[in-house]
C-alpha cells in the first residue's frame, strides 16, 4: 500500500460506477499508518461537486438533493468549482472499512462527530477514491447521545440501484461496527480527549486542487 506523507496534500474522490466522478475534496495529511488514513481542512479548501447537490445543499432543498441522486443514476454529473466552509475538519479512514469517523470544529471547538458510511478506499496516484452511501451517523461532541441521518437518501439511492444488496450488507455490519466503536469507546472514541483539543496547523497551507477547478460558481458546502 502506498504511504502518504504528513502535510501532503491529497484528493478524495467520490466515484460511482465506471470513473464518474461526483466530488472532489483537497484535504492535508495528518498521519498515514497501517491502521488508518487521517487527513484534514479548513476552510477555503478547495472542492469541487456534482452541480445539483452543490446548489441543494446551499438552498438546504432536500428535493434537490433527491434530483441529484436521480442524475447520478442517469449518468449525468457534471462538477462545479466550490470551497470548504464553516468548519475545520479531521478524518479518519481504516483502508477496508465502510466508514470513516469525521470531526468537525467550529471556533468554538468540537462541533460533532460524523460517521460517514462508505466504500472502503482505493488509493491513486493523487490521494484516494471512494463513494458516500448516504447514511451517516451523526454524535455528539461528547459521546453522549447519537441519531441515524439521512435515512430517507438511502431509502432513494438503494430504490435507484446506485447502492447495491451486497453494499447494502456491508453497510449493515459497518453500522454495527460503528456502534461497537462509539459503545467500547475504541477507535478515535478512544482518545477523545486529544481529538476535542486538536485544531488546523495553521503553518500548514490551505489544501487546493492539484489541477484547475472547473469555471462555475463557488459554492458553500459545510461539513455535515
Amino acid at each position: 500500500m502506498r504511504s502518504f506523507e504528513m502535510g501532503q496534500t491529497v484528493v478524495r474522490r467520490d466515484v460511482y460506477g465506471p470513473g464518474r466522478v461526483w466530488s472532489e475534496h483537497a484535504l492535508r495529511v495528518v498521519t498515514d499508518t497501517s491502521e488508518a488514513l487521517m487527513v484534514a481542512c479548513s476552510p477555503g479548501a478547495e472542492t469541487r461537486w456534482s452541480t445539483l447537490y452543490l446548489r441543494a445543499r446551499a438552498f438546504d432543498d432536500r428535493a434537490m438533493r433527491i434530483e441529484a441522486f436521480d442524475a447520478m443514476a442517469s449518468g449525468a454529473c457534471e462538477l462545479e468549482a466550490a470551497v470548504w466552509q464553516e468548519t475545520e475538519l479531521l478524518l479518519w479512514k481504516p483502508p477496508v472499512a465502510w466508514f470513516s469517523v469525521n470531526a468537525f470544529y467550529t471556533d468554538g471547538g468540537l462541533r460533532n462527530w460524523y460517521v460517514n458510511f462508505e466504500r472502503p478506499t482505493v488509493r491513486t496516484g493523487s490521494g484516494f477514491d471512494t463513494f458516500d452511501l448516504t447514511v451517516d451517523l451523526v454524535v455528539s461532541s461528547d459521546l453522549s447521545s447519537w441519531r441515524w441521518k439521512d435515512e430517507d437518501e438511502y431509502a432513494h439511492v438503494r430504490r435507484l440501484g446506485i447502492v447495491t444488496d451486497v453494499e447494502h450488507q456491508a453497510v449493515d455490519s459497518a453500522r454495527d461496527q460503528a456502534l461497537a466503536m462509539l459503545e467500547e469507546r475504541s477507535g478515535p472514541f478512544a482518545d477523545a480527549a486529544s481529538w476535542s483539543a486538536w485544531r488546523w496547523n495553521p503553518a500548514w497551507p490551505i489544501p487546493s486542487l492539484p489541477h484547475p477547478a472547473a469555471p462555475g460558481k463557488r459554492g458553500t458546502p459545510a461539513g455535515g
